[in-house]
């Protein structure tokens, strides 16, 4: 048959020189680097607080009172602005987000506060009506009930 060889040679073509060349530019340019990373980590953050505040408002209907709302509207518009806009600083992007965070905790609290005190009468409702149960109980064991022991064979 056929023989076939296959050599492999190490060598990448890149001269000593070049590689230090090359490892001298990336720590010049580090800062550049890490300045961007935290700049488009920003931009995510913030895009992605708009739209869970889009939800949120969609979601939660009428519970959210009009002027938060408006507030969480002119928030949201304020960063989508911003990223629309390629050279708003990641400094803008951190205020607006900031911002819309509180906006949203206010709302959190006007949708859940609601809750909270609708829930707080419920429970008050419920422990003694929880009480009543246990009355009940024993109420059935006087009208025919019979508490026993049993052992397993």
């Amino acid at each position: 048959g056929r023989e076939q060889k296959i050599t492999i040679q190490a060598g990448t073509g890149l001269s000593p020189e070049e590689i230090e060349q090359m490892k001298r530019d990336a720590e010049a340019h580090a800062e550049d680097d890490r300045q961007r990373r935290e700049g488009v980590e920003v931009r995510n953050q913030a895009d992605s607080l708009a739209y869970t505040a889009e939800k949120t408002m969609s979601e939660a209907g009428d519970k959210i009172p009009a002027d938060v709302r408006a507030d969480i509207d002119a928030r949201v518009k304020e960063i989508r602005d911003a990223l629309a806009s390629d050279d708003a600083s990641a400094e803008t992007l951190k205020g607006a987000t900031e911002a819309l965070a509180e906006a949203l905790q206010k709302a959190g609290s006007a949708v859940y506060g609601e809750g909270a005190e609708g829930a707080g009468v419920g429970a008050e409702t419920a422990t003694p009506g929880g009480e009543g149960e246990g009355g009940d109980e024993e109420d059935g064991a006087e009208e025919g009930t019979v508490e026993g022991e049993y052992r397993e064979v």
